[in-house]
């Protein structure tokens, strides 16, 4: 669905608590956190505005996404 969001708290509001004690405790964890959100929001505001940009740069910046969501949810996972 085009500009659905993304973010650590929307898709994993299981976590939040959790994902909050990380972005005080872990700076590497807040590091990619704010970065994933970032591009969510960015992969948002394209798909809103009808991606002006190729087909392959919006497969590149989805798929960085989605292995930042990897990183975060496994540290999350390993975090409890």
């Amino acid at each position: 669905m085009l500009g659905e969001d993304h973010s650590l708290t929307n898709d994993f509001p299981e976590h939040i608590n959790t994902i909050n004690t990380l972005n005080k405790s872990d700076a590497d964890f807040a590091e990619k956190a704010e970065q994933y959100n970032k591009l969510d929001k960015e992969i948002r505001i394209l798909e809103l505005d009808g991606a002006p940009i190729s087909d392959e740069q919006m497969h590149q910046l989805k798929h960085d996404r989605s292995e930042l969501k990897d990183w975060l949810y496994q540290r999350l996972i390993s975090a409890q």
